[in-house]
């Protein structure tokens, strides 16, 4: 793969993890058992779609680390009364079920390959 392609691929990810990330801070909450739920399957599709779209694990790691970095500052952001922003049982969940998810994404599974088990192109059709 051209090594620029895939930059790019890994900077696209790493924004749309950011994204990612803002959408589940504003749904964990608001929508307790839903919302966390969808939360956290925004997170684990894109950490499997990024899986299969670089094929290696560097996709999910750049997923996850702009997922991180969108949603530690506001999980530990102290306001100027000394609380912490987000401290819910449903933002320990989120955070903690996020980073699970990723981590198992980018080491446990493995890049999808062709159905066919040979050599072919990416629709999986064998030449």
């Amino acid at each position: 793969m051209n090594p620029w392609l895939l930059r790019a691929r890994l900077l696209g990810l790493f924004l749309l993890g950011a994204l990612v990330g803002l959408a589940g801070l504003l749904t964990h909450a608001g929508w307790f058992p839903g919302g966390l739920l969808l939360a956290l399957a925004g997170i684990g599709g894109l950490a499997y779609g990024a899986l299969v779209l670089t094929e290696d694990r560097s996709g999910p790691w750049a997923a996850g680390a702009g997922w991180a970095l969108t949603v530690l500052p506001f999980t530990f952001w102290v306001r100027p009364e000394g609380d912490f922003l987000v401290t819910d049982l449903s933002a320990a969940l989120f955070l903690y079920g996020g980073v699970l998810l990723v981590v198992m994404c980018a080491t446990v599974l493995r890049p999808p390959r062709s159905r066919f088990g040979g050599p072919g192109d990416r629709a999986g059709r064998p030449q």
